[in-house]
């Protein structure tokens, strides 16, 4: 550990993983420690057994459920969209020829105390019972508009402005309350009602993004790694370690080294420093350096049902708009099944999550279940949301933040953009979003 490196990265979760591999292909030598046995962290997928101590339950699994070699119950739940950052993150690593996903067969939401597919094409706008008829016809416009629109080209525009705000926009089509909460929530996916003063291009590309990642694999416009998500910080792992990143594993952590400035010099390890020039890490090895945010409370569900309403299907997700269910924040609920080798033949994992607002974090969950239905087991955790508060311009130490209750990777990958940033001083990162060669 007396070597000197370029970066030492502390945990294991994906944001870590993630920002090893890239700078690793990018020639930076890299020293990932994490005083977990195990990758993955927060993001690790575990089985039934260690799965039931992770939530303290008490005894062993009940033999109904199945063997417990056949869950791999992620920890922290969500999908990739399929032309999203993270999936170019992963296209330009060449971290796909380690995975084999499967695509996610609908995308659901509430209105009106009733869950429906997500209208994301004019076709299913027009037959979907999510709206009236007159309202369809004002949705497939707006789609239409949305999928033709280009910012360099004015007749395009149909009087919209690019900063023009959102909320503008949607008066100009005519949009019923229920339909903006559909548009706003499920397929621009923001996370709160401040996106009606977010300029009219940002949810433009927000809604352009679901609907091409929908036309590229026809069910949703979601995908899911085949064994759970636990995969994914181990496949980022290898590719480092094949670009010459070092991994230790079940390795204490005792604090930085600094110099008289206050800039990390090294990470101190029982008698050893490892010497670096940059640290990078979870918000958990970082506690005087991060400010609780939040916290978001999770459930993770084992279900011998599809849900109804849903075509029997074998993988979801449903969002709750928090207009519809009288909260500030929306609640998503993902399901995955055996389809993925992650459960038994005729098991469900439904994983519910939302921003915790109240003293009763687990009574915030069930406007949920009411469409879930009967469960065979739940576990319950809530977990504390962390921000970086330091400055890690002066330090060198760069925090990655908490995973928020959001069904999909996108935040995540804005995380990972802005802490790529920050290490490498670098305002256009756009390359590692694009396949390697281009970058050349």
């Amino acid at each position: 550990m007396e070597e000197a490196y370029d970066a030492v990265i502390l945990g294991t979760g994906l944001t870590e993983c993630i920002l090893s591999g890239l700078l690793s292909v990018n020639g930076k030598k890299v020293l990932h420690i994490d005083r977990n046995d195990y990758y993955g962290g927060d993001c690790a997928s575990l089985p039934l057994d260690l799965a039931w101590k992770y939530f303290g339950e008490q005894g062993t699994p009940p033999a109904s459920l199945g063997l417990a070699k056949q869950y791999n119950i992620d920890l922290i739940p969500k999908f990739l969209i399929a032309n999203g950052s993270l999936v170019k993150m992963l296209l330009h690593t060449d971290v796909t020829r380690y995975l084999e996903f499967k695509s996610i067969e609908g995308s659901y939401v509430l209105k009106d105390k009733s869950i429906a597919k997500v209208p994301a094409t004019e076709k299913e706008a027009l037959s979907s019972s999510l709206m009236g008829l007159f309202e369809k016809k004002r949705f497939k416009d707006f789609l239409t508009f949305v999928t033709e629109y280009d910012i360099k080209n004015p007749k395009t525009h149909e009087g919209v402005t690019p900063d023009m705000p959102t909320s503008e926009m949607m008066t100009k089509y005519k949009l019923d309350d229920g339909t903006i909460d559909v548009i706003g929530h499920a397929l621009a996916l923001y996370i709160d009602e401040t996106w009606l003063k977010e300029p009219a291009r940002n949810t433009i590309d927000r809604v352009a993004l679901y609907v091409d990642s929908l036309r590229s694999y026809g069910k949703s416009p979601y995908l899911y790694p085949i064994y759970g998500l636990g995969d994914l910080p181990q496949s980022f792992a290898r590719l480092s370690a094949v670009y010459g990143g070092t991994y230790m594993l079940n390795t204490p952590v005792d604090g930085l080294q600094m110099d008289e400035s206050g800039r990390v010099t090294g990470v101190k390890s029982g008698d050893k420093v490892a010497r670096c020039k940059f640290v990078i890490g979870d918000p958990s090895y970082f506690p005087e350096r991060t400010q609780k945010v939040g916290d978001v409370v999770r459930c993770i569900a084992i279900l011998d049902h599809p849900i109804d309403h849903t075509d029997k299907s074998e993988s979801i997700q449903i969002i709750l708009p928090q207009n519809q269910v009288k909260r500030k924040n929306d609640i998503y609920v993902s399901v995955v099944s055996f389809a993925h080798n992650v459960a038994p033949k005729g098991k469900y994992l439904a994983i519910v999550s939302t921003t915790v607002e109240t003293k009763e974090p687990k009574a915030e969950l069930e406007p949920a279940f009411k469409f879930i239905g009967a469960t065979l087991q739940r576990f319950y955790k809530v977990y504390p949301l962390y921000a970086p508060k330091n400055e890690w311009k002066k330090e060198g130490v760069h925090i990655s933040k908490s995973y928020d209750a959001t069904s999909h990777f996108e935040t995540t990958a804005e995380d990972v953009i802005r802490l790529y940033k920050q290490v490498t001083g670098e305002a256009d990162v756009s390359y590692i979003l694009e396949p390697k060669n281009k970058k050349e």
